[in-house]
C-alpha cells in the first residue's frame, strides 16, 4: 500500500513539475512577445521623432520650396497655384450670393444674404444632395444638367428675406475640389477626375463653361463669378470674420494650405499686377516632401502600394485619410513578429484602411482606467474580444506616436508659411497679428492632435512671437467662402464704386 502511495506521489509530483514547466514556458514566451512588441514600439517612436531642430529644418525646407514654386511652373514639388483671387472679403459686402460646393459624391448649394459691416451674414440656407452613381461615369452634359436642375430648384425656394436688386443676375461661387488648371478667376480646365468620378469627355474642358451651358439650357439666369478651391474658400471665410487672417489650412481627410502673397513676389505671374497688390496662392502643400521628413518603413510601403506612389508624401503622414492606416500597419507587424494578439493574426487586421482616424482619435482620447473604449474598438473593428490592459496601453501609445508626428509636422508647415511672409519674428515697434484659419475634421474632432499642433507652434515660435500668432477654427469655409468670393469679386462692384 505504501509503495502505491509513493508511486502516486511521484506521478503527482512529475505532473506538477510538467505543469510548472508549461507555465514557465508560457510566461517566458509571453514576456518574449512583449519584449519584441516593445522593441517595435520603441523603434517606431525613434523613427517618428520630431525634435525641435528637425521641425525647424522642415519649416525652412517648406519656405524654400514655396519660393521655388512661385518662381516657375514645375519649379517645386509645391505647385503654388495662382488662384486669381486678389480681393478677399472685407465684411462690407451686401446682397444675395450663391455657392455650389462639389467635392465628391455629394454636393451642396448654399445662399447667403450679406448685410455689410453691421449685420454681416443676415441669413443663410443650404441643401445637400447626392450624385447618382451612373452620372459619375456618364457624360459631362448629364452630370452638369443634374447639378444645374438642383441649383434651379434651390433658387425657386428663395424667400422674401433674400433681396436681389432689380435687373441684376444672381452670382455664384463654385467650389470644385478636383485637380483643375485655373486660367482666370472664373475659368479652369479639368486635369483629371478623382473620388470615383470618371467622365472622360470632361477632361481638358472648362468646368465653369460646362456649368454655365447647363444652366442656360434650363433657362437659369446665374453668373458664375468665381471658381474656387476649398482651401481658398476657407481663407475667404476666415478673412470675412477676421481681417488678421493671412492663411488657411485644411486638416481633414486630405490636407492643403492657401495664403495671401504680395503680387510682386510671384515671379511666374504674367500680366498686370492686381490693384490690391495681393494674390491668394493655393499651395497644394500635401505634395511637399523633404529629406528632413521623418519617414518610417510603414510610410514607405503605404506610399508604394498607394494609387499615387511618390506623390502627396506630406499628406500621407499628416492627414486623416492615413493616420489610422499607419497604426494598422504597425499592429500588423506586431501581430506577425511578436504574436501581439496571440498565436493567430486577427483576419480583419489585414484589411487596408479598416482602422479609420476617428477610431484612432477615440482610442487616444480614452481616459477610463481600464481603457474601455480601446477594448470595444478592438472587439468591434478587429474582432479581438479579449485584450489585456497592457495591450490596450501599447495601442494608445502607437496612436499617440503617429498623431503627434502628424500634428508637429503640420505646425512646422505653418511655421514655413510664416517664415515666407516674414511673420515668424517680431519687428520692433510693430504690432502685427497673424491668424491662421483652420478647417477639417482632423483638427476639429481630434483634441489630442489639435492641442499638440497649437502647442508645437508655440514651442517653435517662442513666447514673444506666439502671442501675435493665433490658430482659429474656421468652420465651413469651403461653402460660405465661395459665396463670399463671389461677393468680393462681384461684376457689379465697379458700377457701385463709380
Amino acid at each position: 500500500m505504501g509503495k502505491v502511495v509513493a508511486a502516486a506521489a511521484v506521478v503527482c509530483t512529475a505532473a506538477v513539475c510538467a505543469a510548472a514547466v508549461l507555465v514557465m514556458r508560457h510566461r517566458m514566451k509571453s514576456s518574449g512577445r512583449w519584449a519584441k512588441a516593445e522593441a517595435i514600439l520603441r523603434e517606431l517612436e525613434e523613427k517618428c521623432g520630431t525634435p525641435t531642430g528637425k521641425l525647424r529644418q522642415v519649416a525652412d525646407a517648406m519656405a524654400v520650396e514655396m519660393h521655388a514654386g512661385l518662381a516657375s511652373e514645375g519649379g517645386s514639388k509645391l505647385k503654388m497655384l495662382i488662384s486669381y483671387v486678389d480681393n478677399l472679403p472685407t465684411g462690407d459686402e451686401e446682397g444675395v450670393f450663391y455657392a455650389l460646393d462639389l467635392g465628391g459624391t455629394n454636393f451642396r448649394v448654399l445662399r447667403v444674404q450679406l448685410g455689410g459691416k453691421e449685420k454681416h451674414v443676415v441669413k443663410r440656407e443650404s441643401e445637400e444632395l447626392s450624385i447618382p452613381p451612373h452620372l459619375m461615369v456618364g457624360s459631362p452634359n448629364d452630370l452638369f444638367d443634374f447639378i444645374a436642375a438642383a441649383v434651379a430648384k434651390f433658387v425657386a425656394t428663395e424667400g422674401a428675406d433674400f433681396v436681389l436688386p432689380p435687373g441684376r443676375q444672381r452670382e455664384l461661387g463654385f467650389t470644385f475640389s478636383f485637380p483643375v488648371k485655373q486660367i482666370s478667376l472664373a475659368s479652369g480646365t479639368l486635369i483629371k477626375w478623382t473620388k470615383g468620378f470618371l467622365i472622360e469627355d470632361a477632361i481638358g474642358q472648362d468646368i465653369v463653361e460646362e456649368l454655365t451651358k447647363a444652366m442656360e439650357r434650363i433657362g437659369l439666369d446665374m453668373h458664375v463669378t468665381a471658381l474656387v478651391n476649398d482651401t481658398v474658400g476657407t481663407l475667404a471665410g476666415g478673412r470675412y470674420n477676421n481681417a488678421d487672417v493671412i492663411a488657411a489650412v485644411i486638416l481633414g481627410t486630405g490636407t492643403n494650405a492657401a495664403y495671401v502673397e504680395r503680387a510682386n513676389a510671384i515671379p511666374k505671374w504674367q500680366g498686370l499686377l492686381p490693384k490690391s497688390g495681393e494674390m491668394v496662392i493655393n499651395m497644394e502643400w500635401g505634395n511637399f516632401r523633404s529629406s528632413h521628413l521623418p519617414l518610417t518603413e510603414y510610410d514607405q510601403i503605404l506610399d508604394a502600394e498607394s494609387l499615387n506612389p511618390g506623390e502627396q508624401i506630406f499628406e500621407k503622414i499628416i492627414s486623416g485619410m492615413y493616420l489610422g492606416e499607419i497604426v494598422r500597419r504597425v499592429l500588423c507587424r506586431m501581430a506577425e513578429e511578436a504574436s501581439f494578439f496571440g498565436d493567430d493574426i486577427p483576419p480583419k487586421l489585414r484589411d487596408p484602411f479598416i482602422l479609420r482616424t476617428p477610431d484612432i482619435a477615440a482610442m487616444h482620447h480614452d481616459t477610463s482606467t481600464d481603457l474601455k473604449v480601446v477594448g470595444s474598438k478592438l472587439n468591434d473593428i478587429l474582432e479581438v474580444p479579449n485584450s489585456s490592459l497592457k495591450m490596450r496601453k501599447m495601442i494608445v501609445e502607437i496612436c499617440d506616436i503617429v498623431a503627434t508626428r502628424g500634428a508637429r509636422l503640420s505646425a512646422a508647415g505653418i511655421l514655413g508659411i510664416l517664415k515666407k511672409l516674414g511673420r515668424d519674428t517680431v519687428k520692433e515697434g510693430e504690432k502685427q497679428r497673424s491668424v491662421i484659419a483652420l478647417d477639417g475634421g482632423l483638427f476639429e474632432h481630434y483634441p489630442e492632435f489639435r492641442n499638440c499642433l497649437i502647442n508645437t507652434l508655440k514651442e517653435l515660435l517662442g513666447e514673444e512671437v506666439s502671442e501675435s500668432v493665433v490658430v482659429e477654427l474656421s468652420n465651413d469655409g469651403s461653402g460660405i467662402g465661395a459665396a463670399l468670393i463671389a461677393a468680393s469679386h462681384s461684376q457689379y462692384l465697379e458700377v457701385e464704386e463709380s
